[in-house]
């Protein structure tokens, strides 16, 4: 199998698909992600909000020590947390991150959510998550998003990214970004799959050079386990008759299909499974195409449903709306 790539503006490759690291248990981790470098991906997707970067990190590293793969055939994505938005935090951010990972450097770092939350120092609490130590309420911090896109690119400019960009961003912040960018954007990566299709947003996005990649691929899925209402209360994808006629076509996995979907629109994906014949499964996307019919019915399937949304999690953020 042909790993594929998606260009990037810096002229580095980055991998169709990738491993996300997103609710994998720090105790799974280290295995997790061996396995997962073992049978062929090259893309690692992390956070610190993820809180697992150590285990995560020392999964990739098990994988370098014992010869599967070289530091620099992998792909490894982390990213801004919101308590970092602020341009003297920004670094220090990364520094800890990259002490959890082990690296010396990552080759994408995101702003994770446009979304200024108040600083908790890193000595108070790793990672801080969305509150302040005690409370229970959101407090915004002062901390403008082109002076945190600045400090961003002095992380470039340090060797500690190869590559930045954004996740949960819309249209009109990117707009605004590339008013003052000096280094534009490289990624967005936000929630789609087909019941969230973003069609505008993709194509836009795409036409400004902006590689994109799709989380939570598999819709309502991903979300049940948290609790999400919405999620509990939609028909899963892989149980959605469009989905299942097309996957049996194909003679496919309904997983494969909706990754395979994604890829069809020049979208990369970061599907994550702890099994590893499921983890070979969702690799195997990209050894097939899809017919245009079937692409086209799937697109017929977009409600604008979304998932991650802190407006009707706990956080009720309408950074959305």
């Amino acid at each position: 199998m042909t790993i594929e790539y998606l260009p990037l503006q810096s002229g580095d490759k980055m991998p169709l698909i990738g491993f996300g690291c997103w609710k994998v248990d720090p105790k799974d981790a280290p295995e997790t992600i061996y396995n997962a470098i073992k049978v062929g991906y090259r893309l690692i997707d992390s956070a610190s909000n993820y809180k697992n970067e150590e285990a995560i990190g020392k999964g990739i590293n098990m994988a370098i020590k014992d010869g599967l793969v070289k530091r620099e055939e992998l792909f490894v994505t982390t990213k801004l947390w919101s308590t970092y938005h602020k341009k003297e935090h920004v670094r220090e951010a990364l520094e800890k991150q990259l002490e959890q990972l082990g690296l010396d450097y990552v080759d994408m770092f995101l702003v994770h959510f446009p979304l200024p939350l108040k600083h908790v120092p890193i000595d108070v609490k790793y990672p801080p998550g969305w509150y302040q130590p005690g409370e229970d309420v959101i407090t915004l911090d002062r901390a403008p998003m082109h002076e945190c896109w600045a400090a961003m690119e002095q992380l470039v400019e340090a060797g500690l990214t190869r590559n930045i960009g954004v996740s949960n961003f819309n249209v009109q912040l990117l707009m605004d970004m590339l008013t003052y960018a000096k280094i534009k954007p490289a990624l967005l990566q936000v929630e789609l799959h087909p019941y969230l299709q973003q069609e505008h947003l993709v194509r836009w996005v795409q036409q400004q050079g902006i590689a994109v990649t799709a989380y939570s691929s598999f819709g309502p899925t991903s979300f049940i386990a948290t609790g999400s209402k919405r999620a509990k209360g939609v028909e899963p994808l892989f149980e959605n008759p469009t989905i299942k006629d097309i996957a049996a076509k194909y003679n496919r996995n309904p997983s494969e299909v909706c990754l395979r979907w994604s890829l069809e629109r020049n979208v990369a994906v970061v599907p994550k499974s702890l099994n590893v014949d499921r983890m070979k499964m969702n690799l195997s996307a990209l050894d097939w195409k899809m017919d245009e019919e079937d692409v086209q019915a799937i697109n017929q399937l977009d409600m604008g449903l979304r998932f991650n949304d802190p407006m009707v999690n706990a956080q009720k953020l309408p950074i959305f709306y």
